[in-house]
């Protein structure tokens, strides 16, 4: 068997993933908008034209680093869609978004906090789309304009806690506090779990 030594400029099967977790650390490290594909190459030991080969621009790159978080995210809000009450469809959402934030706290956090990938995904009519989807269910569990406040703050919250430098707590412990803070700023009551049977 024999082991080839990677050159640089020449193309592992999975520098396609290593682009986008490097692309991801620079996002959270200069920004979106500070941080180019040149950079992302001499962080990798590759050349700019390996990183043409799988990305032509910042922004195709920005949108494989978020396709995953945005798949979660547009199946937890059409399956939160399908529930009966607003209560029932904000507590199935707010517990999918906060896995969704936990799952993917790097991505996440720089989504939450870079105006220049905001500014972008929000220019895209399907994700604006999306987030306005995610947004009015959360609002629709106080009427007015109290319930978007309500909606925003929860969403920017989650987002912002699940920063990995922020609060260093295990993945199953920060889920449960988001969510519970969460029902808190909406005014959801946990769900009754059933009684345990003899």
């Amino acid at each position: 068997m024999t082991v080839r030594t990677a050159r640089k400029g020449s193309i592992a099967p999975d520098t396609r993933q290593r682009l986008i977790d490097v692309a991801v650390r620079l996002f959270a490290q200069h920004s979106f908008a500070g941080t180019s594909l040149q950079m992302i190459a001499d962080e990798m030991g590759i050349t700019k034209a390996a990183v043409y080969h799988h990305f032509r621009t910042r922004e195709e790159l920005l949108s494989a680093v978020v396709e995953p978080a945005l798949r979660q995210l547009r199946a937890a809000v059409e399956s939160a869609e399908t529930k009966r009450t607003p209560h029932a469809r904000a507590e199935h959402l707010l517990t999918g978004y906060a896995t969704l934030a936990v799952e993917h706290r790097a991505v996440v956090a720089v989504l939450a906090t870079d105006p220049g990938a905001i500014d972008l995904l929000r220019g895209q009519p399907e994700t604006r789309d999306l987030i306005n989807r995610q947004l009015t269910i959360l609002a629709d569990v106080t009427p007015g304009p109290a319930g978007y406040v309500n909606a925003t703050v929860v969403l920017a919250g989650i987002a912002a806690a699940a920063g990995p430098a922020l609060i260093q707590v295990d993945d199953d412990a920060l889920l449960q506090h988001l969510v519970e803070a969460g029902r808190r700023a909406l005014g959801l009551r946990a769900p009754r779990r059933p009684a345990p049977t003899a």
